[in-house]
Order: C-alpha cells, then sequence, then structure tokens
C-alpha cells in the first residue's frame, strides 16, 4: 500500500510530506468544554462498552470520562470492538475531536475523537507513555495510502525518526551557512512533529525554516542535475554552421513582410547557436499567431544553405499539412524541395518521398510520426524542428535527433508556459521567446453566451458572412463518436435549417486525409463560409478571412484549448470575435470563462491554467518528463525554484572543489536519477 505512493525505502518515508497541519493543542478540562469547539481533553475511563452487533469489529464502542472537574465525557466509535481491551477503567487517555451534546443523555459527547493512551498501556506501539503525537500538539495530516491511514503513517513517522540515525546532510556546507539554511534532521522533524511554538498559518503555507530548506534541497539537485546534463550536451561536437553575406541575402529574399523585433532578436538567438560547433537545443516560445513559423523557416534556410537538410516535425496531419503549404510558398522561389510525409500517404508515396530524403534531393522533410520511423533516412540532416513539443515525448525528439550526427534541435511551442516552468520542464534547452504579434493585428475580442441565447449567435454569424467573412463552429471532443455525431448532427441542423443559403464545411479526425485537405482548401479559397469541427481545427489552421470563432459547450474546455481554438481568427487586419456558449457552469469552469474574457495573453492564460489544474494535469506529466517533486510545488515555490537554480549552476559551473563536484554528481546518481527520469547525469 506503502509502495502505490512511491515509499520503498526510509528515506522515501521521510520525504513524505504532510498535506495540512491541525492545531490540537487546545487543551482543557471536561467542565471547560463548550458544544461546536476542536478541543483536547485528558480523561481517565470511568466506564467503557460495545453495543448492538454480535460481531466485535460492527459495533459503536462507548467510553465515559472523568477528569479531576468531576465532570463526565461521553466518547463514540463506529466499528470500535478494537478498542474493547483498551479502555479499562483508570486507563489515562488523550481525546481530540468537535465537542458536540448528546440527544439521549444531554452529555458533553465526541464523535470519533482522535485517541491517544497515555498510561497504563503502550501496546499501541504509538508512543512512550505521556508522550503524545496524535492529540495535544500541532499534528501533521498525510494523505492516505490503501488503509494505511494519517494515524498509521503519524505512528510510523515517529517510530522511525525514533529508532534511525541522523541521516547525512549532502547540500553543501558552504551554501549551507551562506543561506543561513536548518540542517536537515532538525528540517526533517520539524517536517512531521512541528515544535509548540510553530506557526499554523506557515505551516500550511510551507513557509517555516523546515518546508523552506526541504523544498529549497529538492530544487537545487534538480536543477544540479540539468545544468550537468546541459554542459554535457554542450560538449557534443556538432555543426558550425556558416552565416555569410549570401545566407542572409537568401533569407531576405524569402521573408514576405518584414519580421517583428521580437522575431529578429530570436532569430539572432537561433542563428548564434547555429555558429556554434556544439550542438543547438533551443525551445521556441510564442503565442499562437506570434510567428514562430517564419523564424524556424530562417532557421531552415541557413542549414539548407549550408549544404544540410531540415526536418519539422508536427503532432497532427492537418498540422503538418498546414506547414507542407507554408514552407512551399515561401521555398518554390528559392528553389528548395520540401516533402511531406504522413501515416496516410500510400505505400508507394513513402517509399519515393522516403527514397528523396535518403538521396538528399529533399531539402526539407515535413510530417508526423511517420517521419520518425525506422526505415527513414536522410543525406545530410542538420535541423530537427519539432512543433508542438508538449505533444511529444522526450523520446520522440531524441528519435528524431538520432536520424544524425549530433543536428541542431529547435522546439517550437505555442502553448505559453511561465518561463519558471519552462526551465525546469525543458532544463536541456534554452529559451527564445516572441512576445510581440506582428503589426496590425487587432486584439480578438471575446463574449460569453449561455447557451439558451445561441439564436443572437447565429444572427451574428450571418451577419459577418454577409460582410465576407468566414467563421467556425467548435464542438467538444467529449469521445470521440460522441463529438463527431455532435459535430455531424450540428452540421446538418445548421446547413439545412440556420444557414441553408450559406455553404458549411463539416471537418472532424476520422475524415480520410484527403477529405479533410478537400474541405480545408475549400475553406481557405472561401467557398465555405462556415466550418463545423471538432478540436482537430485547434493547432495550425491559418486562414486570415475567419474573423468569428464559435465555441459550443465552452465549459468542458480547458483554458489552454480555448485559447489556441481562439487563435485560429484573428489572422488578418478585420476585428475577430470569439463566442463562448455555455451551458451549466461549475466553480472552475466559470474561472475558465472569465480568464478568457478579460485577457488575450497567453502567458497570463497559462499561468490561470496551471493555477486551475496544477502542473501535473497542464503537461500531461507522462509526456512532459515533468519531474516527480515529494514536497516541492513549481507554482506555489517560484521563488526557491529561481533561487535554487542560480545557486546550483554557481555550484557546477564552479565547485568549491574537485572533490565536492564529485561527491555530488554520485549523490544526484544514487538518490535522485529514479525519481527525474529526465535527469540521467554522466
Amino acid at each position: 500500500m506503502l509502495e502505490s505512493k512511491g515509499l520503498v525505502t526510509v528515506e522515501d518515508l521521510l520525504a513524505y510530506a504532510p498535506f495540512r497541519y491541525e492545531d490540537r493543542t487546545n487543551v482543557k478540562s471536561i467542565a471547560q468544554l463548550a458544544p461546536g469547539e476542536m478541543a483536547t481533553v485528558i480523561a481517565e475511563v470511568q466506564s467503557a462498552h460495545l453495543r448492538g452487533f454480535r460481531r466485535r469489529n460492527l459495533g459503536l464502542f462507548e467510553a465515559i470520562f472523568k477528569d479531576a472537574s468531576k465532570q463526565r465525557l461521553l466518547a463514540k466509535w463506529f466499528h470500535g470492538g478494537y478498542l474493547v481491551d483498551r479502555f479499562l477503567p483508570g486507563v489515562r487517555v488523550s481525546l481530540y475531536g468537535k465537542v458536540e451534546l448528546d440527544s439521549y443523555t444531554g452529555d458533553l459527547l465526541i464523535m470519533h475523537p482522535e485517541h491517544e493512551i497515555l498510561l497504563g498501556d503502550d501496546s499501541d506501539g504509538d508512543a512512550a507513555p505521556d508522550s503524545s503525537i496524535h492529540t495535544g500538539r500541532i499534528v501533521a495530516v498525510y494523505e492516505g495510502a490503501g488503509k494505511v491511514t494519517t494515524r498509521a503513517l503519524r505512528s510510523l513517522m515517529h517510530r522511525v525518526l525514533e529508532s534511525i540515525d541522523p541521516l547525512e546532510d549532502h547540500l553543501p556546507f558552504s551554501l549551507r551557512d551562506r543561506l543561513k539554511l536548518l540542517d536537515l534532521w532538525a528540517a526533517i522533524r520539524a517536517l512531521h512533529f512541528p515544535g509548540p511554538d510553530s506557526d499554523l498559518r506557515m505551516l500550511n503555507a510551507y513557509r517555516t525554516p523546515a518546508h523552506w530548506r526541504l523544498i529549497f534541497e529538492e530544487f537545487f539537485w534538480l536543477e544540479c542535475g540539468l545544468s550537468l546534463k546541459r554542459s554535457k550536451a554542450r560538449l557534443q561536437p556538432g555543426i558550425s554552421f556558416e552565416l555569410n553575406e549570401r545566407v542572409r541575402e537568401k533569407i531576405k529574399a524569402m521573408l514576405p513582410f518584414k519580421p517583428t523585433g521580437a522575431q529578429k532578436r530570436v532569430l539572432g538567438e537561433i542563428a548564434d547557436d547555429m555558429k556554434s560547433p556544439h550542438p543547438m537545443s533551443r525551445l521556441l516560445q510564442g503565442d499562437v499567431g506570434s510567428g514562430k513559423t517564419l523564424v524556424a523557416a530562417e532557421a531552415a534556410v541557413i542549414a539548407i544553405e549550408n549544404g544540410y537538410q531540415a526536418a519539422v516535425l508536427a503532432p497532427t496531419e492537418i498540422l503538418a499539412a498546414q506547414h507542407y503549404i507554408y514552407f512551399k510558398n515561401l521555398f518554390h522561389k528559392m528553389g528548395y524541395v520540401p516533402v511531406l510525409l504522413t501515416g496516410s500517404s500510400t505505400t508507394r508515396e513513402k517509399s519515393q518521398l522516403k527514397r528523396l530524403m535518403a538521396e538528399g534531393l529533399a531539402h526539407i522533410g515535413i510530417g508526423t510520426h511517420a517521419l520518425i520511423e525506422e526505415d527513414v533516412e536522410w543525406k545530410n540532416l542538420g535541423l530537427a524542428i519539432v512543433d508542438e513539443q508538449h505533444r511529444f515525448g522526450v523520446m520522440q525528439r531524441l528519435r528524431l535527433v538520432s536520424k544524425a550526427r549530433h543536428p541542431d534541435v529547435l522546439v517550437m511551442t505555442a502553448t505559453p508556459i511561465p518561463r519558471t516552468l519552462a526551465l525546469t520542464i525543458y532544463g536541456d534547452l534554452d529559451i527564445s521567446v516572441i512576445d510581440e504579434m506582428p503589426p496590425g493585428r487587432r486584439p480578438i475580442e471575446t463574449k460569453s453566451v449561455s447557451d439558451d441565447r445561441v439564436e443572437s449567435v447565429y444572427s451574428f454569424l450571418k451577419q459577418q458572412i454577409a460582410k465576407g467573412r468566414q467563421a467556425y463552429v467548435v464542438y467538444p471532443v467529449i469521445e470521440e463518436a460522441e463529438a463527431m455525431k455532435a459535430a455531424q448532427q450540428m452540421y446538418q441542423h445548421l446547413s439545412q435549417k440556420v444557414f441553408p443559403d450559406i455553404r458549411v464545411g463539416l471537418l472532424h479526425g476520422k475524415l480520410k486525409a484527403d477529405e479533410k485537405e478537400t474541405v480545408m482548401e475549400q475553406f481557405r479559397r472561401g467557398e465555405v463560409k462556415i466550418m463545423v469541427s471538432t478540436t482537430v481545427i485547434e493547432v495550425g489552421v491559418d486562414v486570415p478571412n475567419a474573423t468569428v470563432m464559435v465555441i459550443e459547450q465552452a465549459e468542458r474546455f480547458g483554458l489552454a484549448q480555448l485559447h489556441q481554438l481562439r487563435g485560429r481568427v484573428g489572422r488578418g487586419a478585420e476585428q475577430s470575435y470569439c463566442i463562448l456558449v455555455t451551458g451549466k457552469l461549475g466553480e472552475s469552469a466559470r474561472e475558465r470563462i472569465r480568464t478568457m474574457v478579460e485577457s488575450t495573453d497567453g502567458f497570463y492564460i497559462a499561468e490561470m491554467d496551471l493555477k486551475l489544474r496544477g502542473p501535473g494535469e497542464f503537461f500531461g506529466t507522462k509526456q512532459s518528463g515533468l519531474p516527480a517533486l515529494r514536497i516541492a510545488n513549481i507554482i506555489r515555490d517560484k521563488d526557491v525554484l529561481e533561487l535554487a537554480r542560480s545557486e546550483a549552476q554557481a555550484f557546477i559551473a564552479a565547485p568549491p572543489s574537485p572533490e565536492e563536484l564529485r561527491r555530488a554528481v554520485t549523490y544526484i546518481r544514487e538518490h535522485w536519477q529514479r525519481r527525474y527520469g529526465l535527469v540521467q547525469v554522466g
């Protein structure tokens, strides 16, 4: 049961942090108790008996207690048969719980109190007589593991802390001394059994000196591991691309418009990386529509002009096709040959495309997972571009990179990730951010409408289409089949009943690739005016004339997804609109919709999304390589993470001595590698 929580060793157990603390220090005599309060009482058993069921473990156990004030207190436990042999007359017990009045006898009563036997019987194994660990103090509350309750965990922690030697403190002494950090053993003891003068508010905010020390340490070792991994990657030999006048002229000739300041700055960072003799590993972050693909195209020109090939890996066929069209339009005047390889290409097409790549006749290969299949070979791959990285696992990125000898890697994402978090998750990558939108883009107006007012939304759509614009109507993927049905039914309803004179298209995941491409092409050309779709259009669809995004049942979508969908409009100079049609709203759905209406800033939205969902769900932990932290929390402890990162980088760059660095590397390998699969330290 403990193993299900990742608790395998004693060290794991001691690192298992309580999720909150309870103040049980309010010790009173029975005479001082008042109904409605939470209190601790120390009293003697006067009498006790089991009522009802024949089977001992099912009965209602009742005990009467008295103390020096000579008042009576009643306590009751359902399924309390196990207490029969413990609560013998004269035994001294500490009880904690909510005081009530018994409706039958009028006595003061505590139902199911936390209890501790203080004298006479230590068979509970809880503690020595008169030492209290469950009552009369501030107690730690743990998340139970199966049938192992928070009380059992508390007893176990106490027993372990009493019976083992203090753990060795591996944090460098100079660091502990400079930051005035609590010693490790004192921090662990205070984590599980806070002293009587502890501040409950600080305990529950994870901000006591003990919490701070343990959180800092966890981040410090993680960041040391990431620093070592980065420095190891930087020592590998890579391609030193030449950036001469010819390359610069080619890039200028290709550009369809003047790049923004942010695009220029980011290209400068990428170009510097590509010039260096070590492989580039860079994450390019930019909000929906900020022009990341253009920057990627400029990087591809540098590779191609140096005699190398470029690869673009995309998560969906629609996005891969979108990139293919984009690169083909940009590159046709330069004489470069792009190819598109996806799962739905025929066997014959695949073998022809693979031959073009292997012989170096294709300058840039764009595709989905088909691009990383074993039989795909490149003549001279120099640059690997991975789009929407959060949809790929770390292993898939490595598989593409393994197609060549240390190519440069550019990873792109339109899911804005707060910088602190990006530095931890993509710790092996340098980060560039495009924080500026192309000129002439207007902020998208976002409104929320309840589903009983959907007719007004339809009449607004008619007005926009009359002005020559186009629109999307999106339905949620509840289950692929259900979403398709919803989209298909609504397609029939909208095309036949609501907009009989307007051409409506339908797009969903089960259409064949050529059907998807046909309907998208008709939409691009403006023949289809309204596109009814499931979330397949979430990334990469670019139709500047589409100015309205209607999202039905918007409460079913996550914030990041709503923001991605909204980014499909607002790509031209006209004013664009996003209309969120909602049903019944729960608390967190209301918060999501409010955030969308208030802001179009992707980084603010990502921060809110993280707060609402927590990092694990935000990334889909399995995919992201998000480290399994024990006590630290990337959102709550952002300030500690920043400090730990700078200290770790300084320590790795200039360790106090070679011996200290060796010790640290050994410690990370033995203690942290299992937890952070991401960190493989050499």
